[in-house]
């Protein structure tokens, strides 16, 4: 089959490595891809949220499948610009529809369904500015630290935990005024929860599903989870804790309630459900739901499937998923990410990225990479996520780390503490 993948970081480049191994792909495309989907795939210059570029490009190539990687474009509606083309119909889109997508894409929609269908979340209320005197009077009702939310995508940039009610207080008016734009209209006032944080990575075909590897990662950019958010400084599967009683609680209490909930409100979901849990004393509770694959935990839990990616992704598009077999990698698998100096704030793109070919049994993934003439430079803030396997967490993470010594370009930067709170 011909198979067109969306989307141009360490996800997108992992899916494709994944995805390049399966016999039954002919040619595989990403758009735009990056250095590093070029050395699997076909990179092609558009703009995942380009559906009209995206509609003449399938014709033309007899494009037999399309993976979302980004959220961008579904919350957008690709999957329903395509169902509804007579032209494209016959295409499956792997990902939700525009209505499945606001699992992530409205934070007020997610909480109010989680509580709809007794999923554990985290108390909360959502206020817009008319009623910012309900927020205060929550947030009052809260100990410290206090979590805002803004309920729209907002680049990764709209979550905002304070230790301080007065500041709180002064964020959550701002968010209301606009500080995230249309993103924090509605914000999501939340309880914070504290306790060991998990990606559980579930595919659906609507009605069946099936948990890929579990994987943690790492969002703060100083070693011991200090300092500012990132995308993701690093990914390490397994999850010691998240043991087989543990999953069967998750199964039970989020993914099943979650795929009946859709369900029951007739929503179109046919794609990835990433469940950002929580684990407090053993029992799990839903953060966040994301529609798509997370990054970096893609570049790790993709090195521990080991059976064939593309058929399940068939039997997500033909309904069958319950038919199809999905094989765990028994080895450990680790990502540590390689960002640009002064992320994640400002940083310069272009440097020169040396040593690649250095690397010795590690698997590197790009993420914020191009070509200039004939060399690969920086271009965004996470540059690179070095992978491996390991008999354990810490052969795989010596073998990453070393790696990542071995290559250079100006401002190099990674946390080498990943997975400090699993030893």
């Amino acid at each position: 089959m011909n198979l067109l993948l969306l989307g141009s970081g360490g996800r997108e480049h992992a899916l494709a490595w994944k995805i390049a191994q399966s016999p039954k792909v002919s040619k595989l495309f990403v758009a735009p891809g990056n250095a590093g989907t070029a050395e699997l795939a076909v990179n092609v210059p558009i703009s995942p949220t380009d559906f009209e570029a995206l509609k003449a490009f399938s014709l033309d190539k007899s494009i037999d499948m399309i993976v979302v990687g980004p959220e961008d474009p579904l919350v957008k509606g690709v999957y329903d610009y395509f169902k509804q083309d007579k032209q494209l119909a016959h295409i499956p889109v792997v990902g939700p529809s525009q209505s499945g997508a606001r699992l992530e894409g409205s934070k007020d929609f997610s909480k109010a369904f989680m509580l709809r269908h007794g999923i554990p979340t985290a108390r909360y209320k959502s206020v817009q500015a008319e009623t910012l005197q309900e927020g205060l009077d929550f947030l009052k009702s809260l100990k410290a630290p206090y979590v805002l939310k803004a309920d729209g995508l907002a680049a990764g940039k709209g979550v905002l935990i304070l230790n301080d009610y007065n500041e709180a207080a002064s964020e959550l008016q701002e968010m209301l005024a606009g500080k995230f734009g249309d993103s924090s209209r509605t914000v999501v006032i939340e309880e914070f929860l504290s306790g060991i944080e998990c990606s559980v990575f579930v595919v659906s075909d609507g009605q069946h599903y099936k948990v890929l590897p579990v994987a943690k990662d790492y969002k703060r950019i100083g070693e011991g989870d200090t300092g500012l958010n990132t995308g993701g400084m690093g990914a390490v599967s397994p999850v010691p804790f998240a043991d087989a009683v543990f999953m069967q609680k998750v199964e039970d209490r989020v993914i099943r309630p979650t795929i009946q909930g859709l369900l029951k409100e007739n929503i179109d979901y046919k794609g990835f459900i990433f469940l950002g849990l929580i684990n407090i004393q053993g029992e799990p509770f839903v953060i966040e739901y994301n529609a798509r694959m997370g990054d970096p935990e893609t570049e790790a839990v993709m090195l521990r499937v080991q059976s064939d990616f593309v058929e399940l992704l068939e039997g997500v598009a033909q309904g069958n998923l319950n038919t199809r077999v999905l094989v765990e990698d028994p080895r450990a698998a680790v990502t540590v990410v390689l960002v640009s100096g002064g992320y994640p704030g400002d940083y310069i793109k272009g440097k020169q990225i040396n040593g690649l070919d250095q690397v010795q049994e590690s698997i590197v993934f790009h993420a914020g990479t191009n070509v200039v003439g004939e060399r690969v430079c920086t271009n965004g803030g996470r540059v690179l996520a070095i992978s491996s396997y390991g008999t354990s967490m810490e052969e795989a993470l010596k073998t990453s780390f070393e790696n990542a010594s071995r290559i250079d370009y100006d401002g190099k930067y990674f946390r080498r503490d990943i997975g400090f709170d699993l030893r």
